[in-house]
């Protein structure tokens, strides 16, 4: 099944909080000159018209980003910094995807690996990463190709992996795929996005991550409503491991605004560490 389509949902709330965790960890990466890896197994198109017919069908980015103002948010300047990157007029038109954003951070001496299947989607990323040397774009699994890249030669990266989880098999596979990677590569940094459609599978990874053997993993989570079993995605949520030591102050900081912001009745975060070291 490839039917997922990620430009009907851009910039809603499961990205803001994806991306707010992301740049953080990058922030982080890029205080020391050595290089390092970004590895994005499920990248999408990259970068996102918000006045495509797809997202205006939805408009879920009205009820994520296009709710946010950058005066009330001095602790996600980086954030709106990158937005206005992608909308030299001041307007909301375009939403920057995770390749976008880790492109932000990239220097000389990093490189960026993309996978996507999805065959529209993969025509429009090597489009959008035309003529970018330092970023590698391949039409692959990226559950499979991101095993065949570790442990990287910079022996720094960060891995993101965020399916659609269209297929039911996806919840068994994100923990399988960073267990393996684990073992290959200990030290590096995982972000592992979720959605929370079914409490009860969301549980069960949880344990999954806490039985494994590894450490150091942090869950960040924002439920906009009440767990609403099979009726769609009441929350999302970013699991992490090794993660640098800003992460967790920096969420607990801004999560209880985003409940705020973006939640309505029965709105809660999860903010926490699920496995110390």
């Amino acid at each position: 099944m490839l039917s997922y389509r990620h430009s009907f949902h851009a910039g809603n709330y499961a990205d803001v909080i994806k991306h707010i965790v992301i740049i953080e960890i990058l922030e982080h990466l890029i205080k020391k000159d050595r290089a390092f890896d970004y590895i994005d197994t499920h990248a999408g198109a990259g970068l996102y018209n918000l006045q495509s017919g797809h997202a205006v069908k939805l408009q879920e980015y009205s009820q994520g980003v296009g709710k946010l103002k950058r005066e009330d948010w001095p602790e996600l300047a980086t954030y709106f910094d990158i937005l206005a990157k992608h909308n030299s007029d001041g307007d909301l038109k375009f939403y920057p995807g995770s390749p976008f954003i880790a492109m932000h951070f990239l220097r000389g001496q990093d490189r960026s690996w993309l996978y996507e299947l999805h065959p529209k989607d993969a025509e429009l990323l090597l489009k959008n990463m035309a003529k970018i040397t330092r970023v590698r774009v391949m039409r692959e699994d990226g559950f499979k190709g991101l095993l065949s890249l570790l442990p990287p030669i910079s022996r720094r990266a960060l891995v993101l992996i965020d399916p659609s989880y269209e297929i039911k098999t996806d919840y068994a596979t994100v923990f399988d795929t960073i267990s393996s990677a684990y073992k290959k590569f200990p030290t590096g940094t995982y972000a592992l996005w979720y959605p929370v459609v079914d409490r009860k599978i969301i549980d069960q990874l949880e344990r999954k991550f806490i039985r494994s053997g590894i450490k150091k993993v942090q869950r960040f989570e924002l439920a906009i409503a009440q767990d609403q079993f099979d009726t769609g995605m009441s929350a999302s949520g970013m699991i992490v491991i090794n993660p640098p030591w800003t992460l967790l102050d920096k969420m607990s900081q801004v999560l209880p605004k985003l409940v705020t912001t973006l939640g309505g009745d029965g709105a809660f975060f999860k903010c926490d560490e699920l496995v110390g070291e």
